[in-house]
């Protein structure tokens, strides 16, 4: 192995960001290599990329998805040592050869991974929303700890990232707020009356942006928004109230910061998740991400539409639920997070409308009150109780 390259572990290599953080890894061969991919489920997506990227290490998150990777990475001959488990997936995010980590695992079950990577001092690129949904203040001051570096991947947070001062010292005296554009996603002018009749598929069509089917679910219901103010809450030490959100229909301005003296600073750029994918691989400098540049002669209207109207109060009343929980009791972002996590999933599954997706929140929420979560164990208590408390909300819908 090259120490002096950048090694790199991506978790959740074969979903959509782990992809295309590979595809900005092989333009700049001289600069990283693969140390860990880690999958779910898909073997043979992540066979390839054994076979392209020759990592040290490759992990399936169950025992029958790893043994059939170790079986055929065998059959190829290939050096790669495949395990399984959550355990080891820990094991390779907090490996002492490994200098960055790439959070891409979708869900809470990312959570504990980065832990990891955070208490040993990793470059931690977080893609991965609920590490800071969920992990709240417990997560920043584990960082803050093991003197990790943590730096966002989401276009919004980077772009926040990117428009802020240097020094986060000044961030309080020199940041009036920071506001998050939100495409709107696919129903942005759909009659809120007609969402009972939006099907998974619909769902999953965004405009903009090709993502898995529950962020893009997520991006329709604009609970990606509501999760994306929780998270900067945390990010960047903001007071809720310091947290805007705007829908920007066209995607080129992923976000923007005003300050005191009322000037605003944004980042623009095309919708490529390559763009903040290469800035937090290379932070502080800048290296070529491969999305396409943009062209002001050929561009759109930049439109911008407010949150705070009744349309989109009813279209999306998932979005208000952020600042709901931010002020209630600790641990509350970690219910809405699991709650809507179970509600995605009996959408996709057609087991509830669309619409429901709201009510399933709302009554988990209303139905639990959790307790300060002081460690990880206390985390995943309230994840396990909130997702039992949705499903049974889920039952009494569907019954």
């Amino acid at each position: 192995m090259n120490s002096s390259k950048q090694r790199l572990v991506v978790l959740g290599s074969t979903g959509s960001i782990g992809v295309n953080t590979l595809d900005v890894v092989d333009r700049h061969p001289d600069r990283f290599e693969i140390f860990a991919l880690t999958a779910a489920t898909r073997v043979d997506v992540l066979l390839a990329q054994c076979v392209r990227h020759k990592p040290t290490f490759a992990v399936m998150a169950s025992e029958p998805h790893g043994k059939a990777l170790q079986q055929q990475c065998a059959a190829l001959g290939l050096g790669t040592q495949v395990l399984w488990g959550s355990a080891a997936i820990e094991m390779v995010a907090a490996h002492e050869l490994v200098d960055m980590v790439m959070a891409a695992i979708v869900g809470a079950a990312g959570l504990a991974p980065c832990l990891a990577a955070a208490r040993t001092g990793k470059r931690l690129l977080l893609a991965n929303k609920e590490a800071l949904v969920v992990g709240g203040q417990l997560f920043i001051d584990t960082v803050a700890a093991g003197g990790a570096v943590l730096l966002p991947i989401d276009s919004e947070h980077s772009a926040i990232f990117q428009s802020l001062p240097e020094d986060p010292q000044t961030w309080a005296t020199r940041v009036d707020k920071i506001i998050l554009t939100a495409s709107g996603g696919p129903f942005r002018t759909r009659n809120p009356a007609a969402l009972c009749d939006v099907t998974p598929e619909e769902a999953c069509a965004h405009p903009n942006w090709i993502m898995g089917r529950k962020i893009s679910v997520d991006s329709a219901t604009m609970m990606n928004k509501a999760l994306e103010v929780i998270e900067a809450r945390y990010l960047f030490g903001m007071a809720p109230r310091k947290i805007e959100v705007v829908i920007h229909p066209q995607s080129v301005i992923h976000s923007m910061v005003q300050y005191v003296d009322n000037s605003v600073v944004a980042q623009l750029g095309t919708p490529d998740m390559r763009g903040p994918i290469a800035y937090g691989l290379s932070w502080p400098h800048r290296i070529a991400s491969g999305a396409s540049a943009l062209d002001f002669a050929s561009m759109a209207a930049l439109t911008f539409e407010t949150f705070d109207n009744d349309g989109h109060r009813a279209r999306f009343p998932g979005l208000a639920l952020a600042w709901d929980v931010l002020e209630g009791a600790l641990g509350s972002p970690a219910v809405l997070n699991a709650a809507n996590e179970i509600a995605v999933e009996a959408f996709l599954e057609r087991r509830i409308r669309f619409d429901q997706i709201h009510r399933v929140n709302v009554q988990t929420l209303e139905s639990l009150l959790p307790a300060p979560p002081a460690s990880l164990a206390d985390l995943l208590e309230l994840d396990a109780q909130a997702r039992a408390t949705a499903r049974a909300v889920v039952a009494g819908l569907h019954g």
